[in-house]
């Protein structure tokens, strides 16, 4: 890894520079239905923020502080991919850590995420970093 550099997303030109890394996550999503999206969630607190190793995006992470009953305030991570040509190179974890500074930056007592119960690797990964299965989470497609 060499002059990795994380930062905050900001312009819809950088937003379409980490679609290419983001849609191996959320692969349903076209370019626009990624920008309509994200334009409604940054309006709503979520951030988005790159790694980049030599001014190319290798991995993306965002997510919202969030604060509620059962959990106090939180971060709360919605999106963590690593190009799929890169991973298990050490930059998820490096997501990782920022995580854990933007969230002691926002006052936040944990960090929360999900992820599908197919992603077995996903799952060993974020172990490996500390993080516990707490709870299932459940929804129901409306008509």
């Amino acid at each position: 890894m060499d002059d990795v550099d994380i930062r905050e997303l900001t312009t819809v030109s950088e937003f379409r520079d980490a679609y290419p890394v983001l849609s191996q996550l959320r692969d349903h999503l076209s370019v626009e239905g990624y920008l309509d999206r994200l334009e409604t969630m940054r309006e709503e607190g979520y951030r988005l923020f790159a790694l980049y190793e030599d001014s190319q995006i290798v991995a993306v992470v965002g997510g919202t502080r969030n604060h509620n009953f059962y959990s106090g305030p939180h971060l709360f991570v919605y999106d963590l991919v690593t190009d799929e040509n890169r991973r298990s190179e050490g930059f998820g974890g490096e997501l990782l850590k920022f995580v854990d500074e933007w969230a002691r930056e926002e006052s936040c007592d944990h960090v929360a995420l999900e992820s599908g119960l197919w992603r077995d690797r996903a799952h060993e990964f974020y172990e490996d970093h500390g993080y516990e299965k707490f709870c299932y989470s459940f929804r129901k497609e409306l008509d």
